[in-house]
């Protein structure tokens, strides 16, 4: 099927942002510097921005959750290590580690300010080039 100039400027171009609410910014700052192994490269009393593999994981001191938000699952190479080195680091520990089928698995937990992390361990996921 051809596309059109239209359709192609107007397409979802993949996940660039993933924003949690961090209502003590210098805490979780912390806590997500110490979980990804490095400084945010966008570090102001408004805003903290992490690139996490070419992606935003941003702290918002203002932002609220809300009734139906969306669970964003980060993707790791073992969930197993992943989890509990960051459930180790502070976080409560969510939905345990679950084998989805055909070798994904998924678990949740939260960090120090409620906001539920998901993991996801997929063999069959590669960026697009």
């Amino acid at each position: 099927m051809a596309t059109s100039a239209a359709t192609e400027s107007s397409s979802l171009l993949g996940l660039r942002t993933v924003i949690y609410a961090a209502p003590n910014l210098d805490e979780l700052k912390a806590w997500y510097t110490a979980v990804l192994g490095f400084e945010p490269y966008f570090d102001q009393p408004f805003y903290v921005g992490f690139n996490v593999g070419g992606y935003e994981l941003g702290l918002d001191p203002d932002a609220t959750v809300q009734a139906g938000s969306t669970l964003t699952y980060w993707g790791v190479a073992s969930i197993e290590a992943a989890y509990d080195r960051i459930h180790s680091l502070g976080a409560t520990a969510g939905d345990p580690i679950t084998d989805v089928g055909d070798g994904i698995k998924v678990a949740t937990l939260k960090d120090p300010a409620g906001n539920v992390f998901g993991l996801i361990e997929n063999p069959h996921f590669s960026l697009a080039q």
